[in-house]
């Protein structure tokens, strides 16, 4: 490590990272565990790089300046006055330049051992687009599959809570995957944290331990899941829930139970189906929704589109599906999936470390 410079493969190192990027920038995406200090807002940002492109950079630089040094002073007085004097913070900007460079220079004045990331946000996300690729293919899978309603992502709760590896994707997703599958005051992120949070758990997994992993779509919502990750997944063991349909029904009632806080919503949530239903089937769908009759909707859902879609898409997708070791379940409540989570680390003879607390 250069003297105030670091490297993408020495973020672990320090003791705080901090992004000096614009709000606008650093919403889209950021390294994992990174704080927000930005030495100029978005419309700061905006007025400094008009006068480059309009004036000239002297200009530029002149008014830039300032703002950065305000703006800087403003969070080392409320922000890190009480770090102590072996405090090592890595600082980065978009690509390693005058921002970054900016605060890290104040910082080693006052006597911090702070460093610039070399190549900065873009030289990161290089790399952790590189890892993602190279770990999903270094990781033995598990893929649990099952027919919507299975509960495969409560189930990999449970597998979690008894000691199994897990990635949650919908869980980073904030989407549950399926056409009713937005969450309630839970945007999704954008498709680079998609990405940045898949990354965090990846370097945090053992890959010499299988890890378990819903099957999924292409697409989660609106975010993607990587190519070398998909692919990983698409060809490797998988575990079928066969859970029955009452059950299942049952679990749907509770785990969407909010759909019927917002008949309104969910009846337009129902109307994307419109290229794969008929105008009847949308119809009744709709009043069903508007009645908050959710019991008989989601019954016609499972049998109608849920399941078809299903047994087209897994058979296609997921090459080893016709293989999968089956686990029959009739009870997806919390102290089955317990259960069932137990009975599949014993059968596929997979080892977990201790459990979660």
């Amino acid at each position: 490590m250069s003297k105030g410079v670091a490297t993408v493969a020495q973020v672990d190192r320090f003791d705080e990272i901090i992004d000096v990027r614009s709000p606008s920038e650093f919403a889209e995406d950021a390294i994992p565990g990174a704080i927000n200090c930005p030495v100029l807002d978005d419309d700061e940002r905006a007025r400094v790089g008009t006068l480059y492109k309009q004036v000239s950079p002297f200009d530029a630089r002149r008014v830039g300046g300032a703002l950065v040094a305000r703006n800087i002073a403003k969070h080392l007085e409320a922000r890190f006055l009480d770090r102590p004097r072996s405090w090592r913070p890595l600082i980065y900007c978009w690509r390693g330049g005058q921002r970054s460079g900016s605060m890290v220079t104040w910082m080693r004045m006052i006597g911090w051992d702070a460093c610039q990331l070399d190549g900065g946000y873009k030289a990161w996300r290089r790399h952790a687009v590189q890892q993602i690729d190279t770990l999903a293919q270094r990781i033995s899978w598990r893929v649990v599959c099952g027919a919507t309603g299975s509960g495969k992502t409560r189930l990999l709760e449970a597998l979690a809570t008894e000691g199994a590896q897990i990635l949650d994707l919908e869980g980073l997703a904030c989407h549950k995957g399926s056409v009713l599958g937005a969450l309630p005051g839970r945007p999704q992120p954008s498709q680079k944290r998609f990405e940045s949070g898949i990354w965090s758990q990846l370097v945090a997994l053992d890959p010499d331990r299988p890890v378990f992993v819903e099957a999924e779509s292409k697409k989660i919502g609106r975010v993607h899941v990587p190519d070398a990750l998909i692919e990983a997944m698409r060809g490797s063991d998988c575990i079928a829930i066969d859970a029955t349909r009452a059950a299942r029904l049952e679990f749907l009632l509770r785990d969407y139970a909010y759909l019927g806080d917002d008949p309104d919503d969910l009846a337009f949530r129902l109307s994307c189906l419109k290229s794969l239903q008929s105008n009847e089937t949308l119809a009744r769908w709709h009043e069903l929704a508007m009645r908050r009759d959710l019991s008989i909707l989601f019954a016609e859902l499972i049998d109608l589109h849920y399941d078809p879609l299903y047994h087209r898409s897994q058979n296609r997708n997921y090459r080893r599906f016709t293989d999968a070791h089956r686990y029959p379940c009739d009870d997806l409540r919390p102290a089955g999936l317990s259960l069932l989570a137990g009975r599949i680390l014993a059968e596929t003879g997979v080892a977990a470390s201790a459990p979660s607390t």
